[in-house]
């Protein structure tokens, strides 16, 4: 296999350093390879997700039609604790819903966006409507092994009933199928097989794009944990990460 040859996709599940990967891998392979589809909405299929004739596939993408890209390739994702992607992704979704006027808020399709501005911590992750718990689950409940074992960024609905056991077993066979599976923790693993399959290394390491303001920096799993008023809360959402700190475990990877 040439360093000429080899086609990448990077399966970015949010809030685990994917925008300095992506950057970095649009850097060395440039940017007319790179695949216009970045999130799984782009496409009305699964095998529109790749489209044919790129080198670099990146971004928040489900991976059901993963064969249509030709060999060679080498597929991986990266995954973070899951005490701190799941209060990043609040602070984040927070953060960006501040950043918009009235006007954009007011649109339809911005419901998430006012329920983070307007609602507490508490009520945000556990009250609401069926709909709203149910969007809730599949955008923070066991997220790795529900991208892994189903294949869809929005999978959590597909293994909800699911017995965790056989949900972690699903996602630890899949995550294995890959090409690697890494840890934000040790990006410097990343950086030498991505030299290996493109004759350069990446700069990974201590550099994260769309990271929390200065002010913020620290363990956002605990700036989450101080504002949760009720021990139901905090208890479901340790619940939402119980298998992804399994499956991580099983990885070989170290958790909170």
């Amino acid at each position: 296999m040439s360093v000429e040859e080899c086609k990448i996709v990077f399966l970015h599940i949010p809030k685990t350093a994917g925008q300095t990967i992506h950057s970095e891998l649009v850097r060395l392979i440039g940017e007319d390879a790179v695949s216009p589809i970045r999130v799984h909405t782009q496409a009305d299929s699964p095998a529109g997700q790749f489209p044919p004739g790129y080198r670099l596939y990146s971004g928040h993408i489900d991976w059901l039609a993963l064969d249509t890209v030709p060999d060679p390739k080498f597929v991986f994702t990266v995954l973070r604790d899951p005490f701190e992607r799941i209060a990043s992704f609040y602070f984040f979704l927070k953060r960006q819903a501040e950043g918009l006027s009235a006007e954009e808020l007011a649109r339809p399709r911005r419901v998430g966006m006012r329920r983070i501005l307007n609602s507490s911590v508490d009520d945000y992750f556990c009250g609401g409507p069926t709909s709203w718990r149910r969007f809730i689950r599949d955008h923070y409940h066991s997220p790795y092994c529900a991208y892994l074992a189903t294949k869809t960024l929005r999978g959590h609905s597909k293994i909800a009933e699911c017995p965790p056991n056989e949900m972690i077993d699903r996602a630890e066979t899949a995550a294995k199928s890959l090409g690697g599976v890494y840890s934000v923790n040790a990006l410097s693993v990343l950086e030498r097989d991505i030299e290996v399959v493109l004759g350069e290394r990446p700069q990974l390491q201590g550099r994260y794009m769309n990271a929390a303001p200065k002010e913020h920096i620290g363990s956002r799993w605990q700036q989450l944990e101080a504002i949760i008023e009720k021990k139901e809360t905090l208890a479901e959402l340790k619940s939402f990460v119980a298998a992804d700190c399994q499956l991580m475990s099983r990885l070989g990877m170290k958790t909170s």
